[in-house]
């Protein structure tokens, strides 16, 4: 099973041919750059569609704090993604009460585990939309 580096290393070189489809969703690559240490970070996400947008959840497995990637997003919105041999840029921006209402559901659905996250921590997890530009 692919998982983090390895995740992200097969992905972008096989086009994801291999990492797209993971356990029984589709992930993408978002890369964002390290609000402290400028480098590029590439990270794994489960994602779904809705509309033009990709939608994501900042979920770190329930863990009181956000990740890092999502820090890194709100430090600078601007940020690069993947799916399978696309590549392009994209603003992010957090879901507001009423979008995370209706796309919470939907994500649940390819991932039943964010509903454990949600229940196992005080933090509001975000949903993240990743709007495609240029």
């Amino acid at each position: 099973m692919l998982f983090g580096k390895e995740h992200v290393e097969r992905y972008q070189a096989t086009d994801g041919e291999e990492g797209h489809e993971w356990q029984g969703t589709t992930t993408l690559i978002l890369t964002t750059k390290g609000r402290k240490s400028g480098l590029e970070r590439s990270t794994p996400l489960i994602y779904r569609t809705d509309g033009g947008a990709y939608v994501v959840v900042a979920s770190k497995g329930g863990d009181p704090d956000d990740p890092q990637w999502y820090k890194n997003l709100q430090a600078d919105p601007e940020a690069g993604v993947q799916v399978k041999a696309d590549r392009f840029r994209a603003r992010a921006r957090t879901a507001s009460t009423e979008e995370k209402r209706r796309l919470w559901p939907h994500m649940a659905e390819v991932w039943p585990q964010y509903d454990e996250y949600q229940a196992s921590t005080d933090r509001d997890i975000p949903v993240v939309l990743l709007e495609p530009v240029g």
